[in-house]
């Protein structure tokens, strides 16, 4: 369960990689125009606030690769206090945003802070 866990937070940890180079470095490309719904003259407006976004998406990533990799038990709390964060982050987003933020953040960070915990 171990292995599922680290794999999970893993996985996690990448997917907010990945969001951090949509909001600060494509999101006036294609990408992350397609992700914002947004034509370039928005993309470009709201460009500084979307790089905001992405840099403390790329916090929550460190975060979680900092937890994979530090011996326990600070390990175990620091993927659980960042995966809390994580869910935190996309319930807020689905309320406030869009419904598709609860499918893309917070699931992948509740099981994974499921995983985590089982592992325990």
């Amino acid at each position: 369960m171990e292995t599922t866990a680290d794999v999970l937070v893993g996985l996690v940890a990448a997917l907010h990689v990945y969001i951090l180079v949509l909001e600060m470095f494509l999101w006036e490309k294609k990408p992350g125009r397609k992700l914002s719904g947004f034509d370039a003259s928005l993309a470009r407006a709201t460009a500084p606030l979307a790089a905001n976004q992405g840099l403390y998406n790329g916090f929550l990533a460190a975060g979680l690769v900092w937890g994979l990799i530090a011996g326990d038990p600070v390990g175990f709390q620091v993927q659980v206090f960042f995966l809390a964060c994580v869910i935190v982050a996309g319930l807020y987003g689905g309320a406030t945003a869009s419904r598709r933020i609860l499918l893309a953040q917070a699931l992948p960070g509740a099981l994974a802070l499921a995983a985590v915990l089982l592992a325990r």
